[in-house]
């Protein structure tokens, strides 16, 4: 009975009206140009700005920490035998199995699901084979090649980047989203989705930042499909996450904890960021080197150990993220500031505007 559960952790209590014309279609001018929405917590006040004048809110002897993955191009359109189309939605990036072969887990679209075994061809270097088919649109596939091959160069050559199901283009993704669904510091191939915090840094601001006596390190949280997977307990205490790559260096391990005992605050830039630093410090309290699968869930009731506050951009509703910003900035405070953000025509989501969360002034 929903009754007898908290309303912190019910479902149906982190619902909120959007209207369909604030979702952001496509990104700012600039990446900088977009608008950020200040939360600070200890008393409920809101201020915004323009997302260049986030130093206004940072401190010399404050660290940036920023997920430092980048999006390959995992949507893949072709044919089957039959001459019929195809859409493959890869999942993760593939594991190599031997030379000229990988295996991924994928959402297939087609009028009728291929059998198992058969072949869909994507480019005369490219091809998968369906090994399986599961529930929900998934498949496991295996992807051929030639064994002399880069396969994430061929993804580069042949897929899309997956571009989230509430972004509509009839055209699909364009030359713009190559470069604007990427942060500018994005290094280690992996996500299959931006983490979406970081597309407003550009360059420069880091830069200026860095001047204004701001720190930055970087983690690794290779963003899975299971991120935005629904949630479909009204319990949200009962849902779990898939677990995702992280990597955390011993440099930047080794910042956070001398950040935290100088004095300075740390700010995770994104819900992955913040998911990876916690993950990494939830055994002892400090930060420590990790490499290795983190499914870590983060909703009210968490006890922050690492992050103190968090640029993170506008999440969809009853969404695991909207939580995890919850557990920081409590939810009454966060719907509240979201409320005006849709009052005020801020952009939602992906390309959307973005909001600081400061829970350590």
């Amino acid at each position: 009975m929903t009754e007898h559960i908290p309303e912190d952790f019910r479902l149906s209590a982190y619902d909120y009206a959007l209207p369909d014309e604030l979702i952001a279609q496509r990104p700012a001018d600039r990446r900088e140009a977009s608008r950020l929405l200040a939360l600070h917590c200890a008393t409920g006040k809101t201020e915004f700005r323009r997302f260049d004048e986030a130093g206004a809110f940072l401190r010399p002897g404050d660290l940036l920490v920023l997920n430092n993955t980048k999006v390959f191009p995992a949507r893949l359109l072709g044919s089957k035998a039959s001459g019929g189309r195809v859409e493959l939605l890869l999942l993760h990036f593939p594991e190599a199995q031997q030379a000229g072969e990988a295996a991924a887990l994928a959402l297939l679209r087609s009028s009728k699901r291929p059998k198992p075994g058969s072949l869909l061809h994507f480019a005369d270097d490219l091809q998968a084979c369906v090994e399986e088919l599961m529930e929900d649109g998934k498949v496991r596939v295996r992807l051929i090649y030639p064994p002399a091959a880069d396969l994430a160069l061929l993804l580069e050559r042949h897929g899309q980047l997956p571009l989230p199901p509430y972004i509509r283009r009839p055209e699909g993704s364009t030359p713009e989203d190559a470069l604007r669904y990427q942060t500018e510091y994005a290094r280690h191939v992996g996500s299959v989705a931006a983490p979406t915090a970081g597309l407003h840094f550009s360059r420069s601001l880091l830069a200026k930042l860095e001047g204004q006596g701001v720190r930055q390190a970087a983690v690794t949280l290779h963003v899975g499909y299971g991120t935005f997977a629904p949630v479909r307990c009204e319990d949200i205490r009962q849902h779990e996450l898939h677990k995702e790559f992280v990597r955390v260096p011993a440099e930047t391990a080794e910042a956070v904890n001398a950040t935290r005992a100088a004095g300075g605050r740390i700010w995770a830039i994104g819900t992955t960021t913040a998911r990876t630093l916690e993950f990494a410090a939830k055994r002892t309290g400090k930060l420590e080197p990790l490499e290795g699968l983190c499914g870590l869930y983060i909703c009210p009731g968490w006890q922050f150990k690492a992050v103190d506050n968090l640029i993170t951009n506008f999440h969809l509703p009853q969404s695991s993220l909207l939580f995890l910003v919850s557990a920081l900035a409590g939810r009454k405070q966060l719907l509240a500031a979201y409320a005006e953000a849709v009052a005020q025509q801020c952009r939602f989501f992906s390309y959307g505007d973005a909001m600081a969360v400061i829970a350590q002034e």
